[in-house]
């Protein structure tokens, strides 16, 4: 439901947000900020290479460990830690046990991003 709908003055309690999500790499929105979405999403194992060529991708974990592999490189997550992926920078998300995190993106954005395939998450589901 967006943000619209919900009553003045009611935090989002992301615990109970989370307890409703039952997929893994399904991103759904709690949260909307102008153009930008918040997204809470369960991952666990390897995603698919890929880039967003018009936006950042910002990942705060909450509870357990994310690594993004990068081309180069890459960077260990661990909860109450966040990173900011950059446009146009191709990325693989990792978690070796279920991990939870929230993304912040623009509305719009496919967690896939330029890549698709079978992995690609319908936009503006929310929870």
């Amino acid at each position: 439901m967006p943000q619209t709908s919900i009553r003045p003055y009611q935090p989002v309690n992301l615990a109970a947000k989370l307890a409703a999500i039952h997929e893994q790499w399904q991103p759904r929105v709690v949260a909307e900020m102008n153009d930008y979405q918040f997204k809470l999403v369960k991952l666990e194992g390897e995603f698919v290479w890929h880039s967003h060529a018009d936006t950042d991708e910002t990942f705060i974990v909450l509870d357990g460990e994310l690594r993004i592999d990068f081309r180069d490189g890459a960077v260990q997550l661990r909860a109450g830690e966040m990173y900011v992926v950059p446009r146009g920078v191709e990325h693989k998300p990792f978690a070796a046990q279920e991990v939870q995190v929230l993304l912040i993106e623009p509305r719009g954005v496919l967690n896939t991003g330029d890549q698709g395939g079978e992995r690609t998450a319908p936009n503006d589901v929310w929870v």
